[in-house]
């Protein structure tokens, strides 16, 4: 008997081609008048364009974001929305970027703006994280949400092929993990599934043609979907494995994301078997797994841990600090179960 609960979250969404020319408009919309730009060092160009176009709603650009959100730079840019009297954030970006707007709206009471130009889908949740000494934490509050988000594809043009198959690839874990969450429901599947097509296919045409904005449009689209995912239902081993080898090993976010998600999925294919058969379907394979490993293949993203820089001699110590505090998972987390998935993915095994 089918049962369920979903609960939709409150934003607002402006998808499509030009439309960052509403972000003053939709700063007005908020009640708001002074805006805290935020970027990463590599995307302060275009976050000070957005700026310029800002005019005097512009109260600062802040241009420190950093990958899983050290606490020191979330500080920081706490102290300069403070300083020059920030009443909302204009995060451009991707989930570095998104994160640190996040810390800032943790502490207070700012809307955020979100301008996604990558495919990280965080701007979709209210899904936060920190790390400190070493240890990424992460909590759900709404407060984080943001309250607009402004999907502009020709913001995506410029990301090279390589990372836009890595970042891809961790919108369709959103998505892999939604279809098994503890807490999945019909709505969030269909939408799930849906995003798994979408990014397969578009990520296929963007490898060969990065300035197809067609294809652009219908990643971002697919992105968007996984973001949902991400935001209304729970996360599993998959999420859990890369928060710890993000947060305590530093390796990078998407390309973790890469190299875990096919091992994630055939760890759980048999206590998950008609969401992985969903999961396959849309990616047109066999085996979700082997299906997944393959598309990252085809896009050329890495396949194994060691290539992203993690070393042999630190898999025992991932894989204790992954099963503490274990996130729900369709199969039970056992550590010898972990060791052996961390040590396929080091590898860089294919599932079968």
């Amino acid at each position: 008997m089918l049962s369920f609960v979903y609960d939709a979250l409150p934003s607002r969404v402006i998808f499509g081609a030009g439309c960052l020319d509403k972000l003053p408009e939709e700063i007005d919309r908020l009640g708001a008048s002074k805006a805290l730009v935020l970027s990463t060092p590599q995307q302060r160009e275009t976050a000070a364009g957005i700026a310029t176009r800002l005019g005097s709603r512009a109260a600062g650009l802040f241009d420190r974001a950093a990958m899983h959100v050290p606490i020191e730079i979330a500080h920081a840019a706490r102290e300069e929305a403070g300083r020059v009297g920030a009443d909302c954030c204009v995060a451009v970006g991707g989930g570095s970027t998104t994160g640190l707007a996040k810390a800032i709206a943790l502490t207070s009471p700012l809307p955020i703006l979100a301008i996604p130009t990558s495919y990280a889908g965080s701007e979709m949740t209210p899904i936060w994280g920190l790390t400190q000494e070493g240890r990424k934490t992460t909590g759900r509050d709404t407060r984080v949400l943001p309250k607009v988000v402004l999907y502009d594809p020709t913001l995506t043009l410029s990301l090279p092929p390589a990372f836009s198959a890595t970042s891809g690839i961790n919108a369709i874990a959103h998505c892999v993990e939604a279809l098994y969450a503890k807490d999945a429901n019909p709505v969030i599947s269909m939408l799930a599934e849906e995003g798994i097509r979408a990014l397969a296919a578009s990520l296929a045409v963007i490898v060969q043609d990065p300035g197809n904005l067609e294809a652009r449009s219908e990643a971002l689209y697919g992105s968007w979907l996984g973001g949902i995912a991400l935001g209304s239902v729970g996360m599993a081993l998959h999420h859990k494995l890369c928060h710890t080898l993000g947060g305590s090993f530093n390796l990078p976010h998407a390309e973790t994301h890469t190299v875990i998600l096919p091992h994630a999925a055939a760890y759980n294919a048999s206590a998950a078997p008609e969401t992985m058969l969903r999961a396959a379907r849309a990616l047109a394979a066999e085996s979700a797994g082997a299906g997944l490993y393959d598309l990252a293949a085809r896009l050329s993203a890495p396949l194994s841990l060691r290539a992203i820089g993690l070393h042999e001699t630190d898999l025992d110590r991932a894989a204790d600090l992954a099963v503490q505090n274990p996130y729900y998972n369709p199969r039970p987390v056992t550590r010898e179960g972990v060791r052996v998935l961390l040590q396929n993915a080091f590898d860089g095994r294919r599932p079968s």
